[in-house]
C-alpha cells in the first residue's frame, strides 16, 4: 500500500510538471507548439447508450494479443474516434512508446512507426483532437483510457491501458473500455525492462525492447443466442458517424 501512495504522489509530481512545460507525463501525450487546433475536423460520435457496445478490438503485439470491450454508454465519443482509426490502420505498426511497471503502458503515437524519430515518441496524434468525456469508470488494472497534455481537451490517438490501480486519475482521464482477455499480455509488456530515455527525460519508462502493436482490430462482439445459449456473431453495425478526435 505504503508503494502505490508513493508511486501516486511521485505520478500526480509529473503531471503537474508537464503543465509547465517539463517533459511528458506517464498518462499524457507530450503538445507540439501550435497544436490546439482542430476539434471542428474531428468526427462526430452518436449520442450516448445503455446497450452494451457490439464491437469488441483486438490489439496485437509483439507478446501476444489482449481483447478489449468499449464503454460508449460513459464515452461514445471517445469510442468511435478510436474505433475509427483502428479501422483506418492509424494504430497498425506503432509501439507502446511508454512503460511504467505497476502504473500503465502507454501507446497510439503514430511517430513510433518510424525508430528515427524517437525524440518525438509521446508528441504524435491525428491531428486534430477531441473532448474529453471524463466519467465515473475507475482506472483499474485493464483500463483502456486517452492519453492527454494538461488541456483536458487534448486527446488525439495515444491511449494507455493501466497496468495497477491509478485512482488518482479518475475523473481526470477519459476511460473508455477495458482489456477483457490477455490480461497475460498485458502483464507481459507492462515487465520490458526500462531505462531512461535516451533523449533525456527524468522518468524511467523508455522500454529497452521495441514493444510493437502489430495491428488493432475491430471485430464484432459474440452474444448468446437467444434460442438456446449458444453463441452468435452480432453483425458489424452500419457505418458510424466519425467522432470527433483528441490531439496528441
Amino acid at each position: 500500500m505504503k508503494g502505490l501512495n508513493v508511486m501516486a504522489l511521485i505520478a500526480g509530481v509529473i503531471l503537474v510538471a508537464a503543465g509547465c512545460g517539463e517533459r511528458p507525463q506517464p498518462v499524457s501525450q507530450r503538445v507540439v507548439e501550435g497544436s490546439d487546433e482542430i476539434l471542428a475536423e474531428a468526427p462526430e460520435a452518436p449520442a450516448p447508450t445503455t446497450m452494451p457496445d457490439p464491437d469488441l478490438a483486438v490489439i496485437k503485439t509483439a507478446h501476444g494479443e489482449m481483447t478489449v470491450e468499449f464503454w460508449p454508454d460513459v464515452a461514445p465519443k471517445t469510442v468511435v474516434n478510436f474505433k475509427k482509426l483502428a479501422r483506418e490502420g492509424f494504430y497498425n505498426a506503432t509501439a507502446f512508446h511508454r512503460i511504467v511497471k505497476g502504473f500503465m503502458i502507454q501507446g497510439g503515437d503514430p511517430n513510433t512507426k518510424n525508430p528515427a524519430l524517437a525524440e518525438k515518441f509521446g508528441l504524435g496524434g491525428p491531428g486534430y483532437m477531441i473532448e474529453a468525456e471524463f466519467n465515473s469508470r475507475k482506472h483499474v488494472r485493464g483500463v483502456l483510457s486517452m492519453a492527454r497534455s494538461s488541456d483536458p481537451d487534448s486527446a488525439g490517438s495515444q491511449f494507455f491501458i493501466c497496468h495497477g490501480d491509478a485512482a488518482f486519475l479518475n475523473g481526470k482521464y477519459t476511460a473508455f473500455g477495458k482489456v477483457i482477455k490477455g490480461d497475460d499480455v498485458l502483464e507481459k509488456i507492462a515487465s520490458t525492462p526500462t531505462i531512461y530515455p535516451p533523449h533525456g527525460g527524468g522518468e524511467k519508462s523508455w522500454p529497452v525492447d521495441r514493444v510493437e502493436v502489430e495491428s488493432i482490430t475491430i471485430v464484432p462482439r459474440e452474444q448468446p443466442d437467444d434460442a438456446g445459449g449458444a453463441k452468435s456473431e452480432v453483425a458489424p453495425p452500419a457505418a458510424e458517424a466519425e467522432p470527433k478526435p483528441d490531439s496528441q
